[in-house]
């Protein structure tokens, strides 16, 4: 007789026992076996920043109609697809993002331009929309949307406006801060600082203690108000006017401001001395801010002709927007599910951006879901690499934004240099270097 070996496999280490479970994975964590492991996880890295980069296309579509400057936008509550845009030319126009198409539009809702638009909280059902000629309108949106279903006259032009969370209560920004009644027709109180004589240029309600209110001012202020006691609370002097705030969805005491220095910076309310982060990117004046509803990254417009998306916490190489045709940028805001990005500009257009610029819009399966994950994780993993950073952050510029950033560069070094020179040839002690944090507040007032 001859003795035969046989090898013999356990079928269930192998294939799948019943159909639908997943196939074993048999796998040797031995190192050893794999010296090149390392090496071809560093290539796929590569790969897939590249490709990021290769698909990258934001821009999604552009909503036309206004025949002048887009001055403001605003989203509806409780609607993913509808938000507002009002334009030099005093028009109103609600669009809606999934089929690009107006809804409602007003063509001479004021005589000059819309300054401010805001929906009420009641499911969006009312628009109010301020301007310079002096007015505040309340309009009925499922309506024809011809007459206003109320106004509100002032004394002076109008440049914001913003409603009250659950209240039928809104206030207006003009030469005073003034808190209206809907069911009135004159303002119930004045929240103005008592030695201010500033054009207060923009005003937001916090979202989550609604009662509190936050002012910007023309002569580089910033103050904060409390509607029970109908008096501004706590007021601060920044070294540069800012332009635009926006209050963060998810922490209640934290606030955006969009500087005229060119840079974004986010306050905690309970320590107005400095701010908690500086955003340093845009080489002009920035226009207009606004928070994801996630809270996790925030938008911003500017003079420079760009769109820029920040991560919240990080201030530097943010994901940046241009288009040749698009001019100044001066409103900006996130859809309701954070997937999108709205920019109004001078040149009289809407435009819809991705929010990730690589991102596949329609049907995505699985597998595909999977693999995204997946190159995701190798970029933050690799991002150390110095070739895997440079693929993933390298971003095109319009040259003359390229220029002046490089000349806005040399004027800071230069600057630096000077005040190290000026610190070596002063006595010991003297003149200590100060934190660029601590140059931004001039003075605080309680």
């Amino acid at each position: 007789m001859v003795k035969i070996s046989v090898l013999q496999h356990n079928p269930a280490e192998h294939v799948a026992m019943r159909p639908g479970d997943p196939t074993p994975v048999s796998r040797n964590l031995n190192p050893l076996m794999h010296p090149f492991a390392r090496a071809r996880e560093r290539t796929r890295a590569l790969n897939a920043a590249k490709m990021d980069r290769m698909f990258a296309k934001p821009f999604v579509a552009s909503l036309e109609g206004h025949i002048d400057a887009v001055e403001v936008l605003c989203r509806r509550p409780g609607s993913l697809t509808g938000i507002a845009s009002g334009s030099w030319d005093g028009g109103i126009i609600m669009h809606n993002l999934s089929s690009r198409k107006e809804i409602l539009k007003i063509p001479q809702a004021h005589k000059g331009k819309v300054s401010g638009l805001c929906f009420s909280p009641d499911g969006g059902e009312r628009l109010l929309s301020c301007g310079v000629d002096r007015n505040v309108k309340l309009w009925a949106v499922d309506g024809d949307g011809i007459t206003p279903l109320n106004v509100f006259p002032g004394k002076a032009a109008f440049n914001s406006i913003d409603h009250h969370r659950t209240d039928p209560l809104f206030a207006t920004a003009s030469n005073t801060v003034q808190i209206w009644d809907g069911t009135k027709s004159a303002p119930i109180s004045n929240l103005t600082f008592p030695t201010s004589t500033e054009t207060i240029t923009s005003v937001r309600f916090n979202m989550s203690e609604s009662s509190v209110l936050a002012s910007l001012g023309s002569d580089r202020t910033f103050t904060l108000y409390d509607i029970r006691t109908g008096k501004a609370e706590r007021r601060v002097v920044m070294q540069m006017q800012s332009n635009a705030l926006s209050w963060s969805p998810t922490f209640p005491t934290t606030i955006l401001l969009a500087s005229e220095d060119h840079n974004l910076y986010t306050f905690d309310i309970r320590h107005l001395d400095t701010p908690t982060q500086i955003y340093k990117a845009h080489v002009a004046a920035v226009m207009s801010c606004d928070w994801s509803p996630t809270g996790q990254e925030f938008v911003s417009g500017g003079w420079d002709r760009t769109v820029r998306i920040w991560q919240e916490g990080v201030g530097r190489q943010p994901e940046v927007y241009h288009t040749k045709r698009m001019q100044r940028v001066t409103s900006t805001i996130f859809s309701a599910d954070a997937r999108f990005v709205m920019s109004g500009s001078d040149d009289g257009n809407v435009r819809i951006w991705k929010a990730k610029a690589s991102e596949k819009l329609g049907v995505v399966t699985a597998r595909e879901r999977a693999a995204m994950e997946y190159r995701q994780s190798l970029k933050d993993r690799w991002r150390i690499d110095s070739e895997v950073d440079r693929v993933a952050r390298t971003r095109h510029l319009p040259k003359s934004v390229h220029q002046t950033a490089k000349l806005k560069t040399t004027m800071l070094d230069a600057r630096r240099v000077k005040d190290e020179r000026r610190r070596a040839h002063t006595r010991a002690g003297e003149t200590r270097p100060k934190p660029e944090r601590k140059k931004v507040v001039v003075a605080e007032q309680t």
